[in-house]
């Protein structure tokens, strides 16, 4: 336990639960000062991990914005942005998207072993691809980026990624933004999806700290006794 990184989820909703509307463009849930909250986390972070859906709709870059905080990466001898990480059981991933085309730092691509020649053969240089047991569970992957040497994994989405480390009891710390809006559409796609998670009426989640973050406010959980809370 004490060589799994230490792992962050970071998620934005609306007020009802939503990540997203139902038809593009894409909503844009975080402000202004949201944003650079999340670029101070991923600039802490070692590994910066989304999922494969995420990658095709979204096409995130992953980096480190702040020109400030790259400087202090690289003077502590980092990369300017932390490992970016995936994960895919089908491989079908644009090696012309922004994930594997932008940033100097390694990418990690995490398949079902059966998958991972015909990733590699797809990807070629652009990424390390990781073949884990006939499917990828978050445990094996979380113990395969320790074993690599991240100590602090952000999770950034989306639905399927975050409900299956909350699902898996591997978050450490929730940090949950909430947009000062609704959605309300049943066809779009809600923050967590179905799941037997660890908290529950009889076990609460402990509030470690809420703040106003412009017009938004943010809520962070701990979710594990590693997580320190802010009185």
């Amino acid at each position: 336990m004490s060589d799994r990184p230490y792992v962050i989820l970071s998620a934005a909703m609306s007020i009802d639960g939503y990540l997203d509307t139902a038809a593009p463009p894409r909503l844009a849930l975080s402000n202004a000062a949201d944003f650079d909250r999340v670029d101070e986390v991923r600039a802490h972070s070692d590994a910066i991990l989304v999922g494969a859906r995420t990658v095709r709709l979204d096409n995130p870059r992953l980096l480190v914005r702040s020109d400030e905080r790259r400087t202090r990466r690289e003077a502590e001898g980092l990369t300017p942005t932390p490992v970016k990480v995936t994960v895919t059981a089908t491989g079908d991933l644009d090696p012309a998207s922004a994930f594997f085309a932008t940033g100097p730092t390694e990418k990690l691509v995490y398949c079902p072993r059966s998958a991972a020649r015909g990733i590699r053969d797809r990807l070629g240089e652009l990424a390390t691809v990781v073949g884990l047991g006939e499917e990828v569970t978050m445990a094996d992957l979380v113990d395969d980026l320790g074993d690599r040497g991240v100590r602090a994994l952000l999770v950034e989405g989306g639905r399927t990624m975050i409900t299956q480390f909350l699902a898996s009891d591997l978050v450490d710390e929730l940090q949950l933004a909430i947009a000062p809006f609704f959605v309300g559409d049943p066809r779009a796609p809600r923050l967590i999806g179905d799941g037997t998670f660890p908290w529950t009426p009889e076990r609460h989640a402990v509030l470690a700290e809420s703040r106003q973050v412009g017009d938004m406010v943010l809520l962070r959980y701990a979710l594990s006794e590693r997580c320190v809370t802010r009185s």
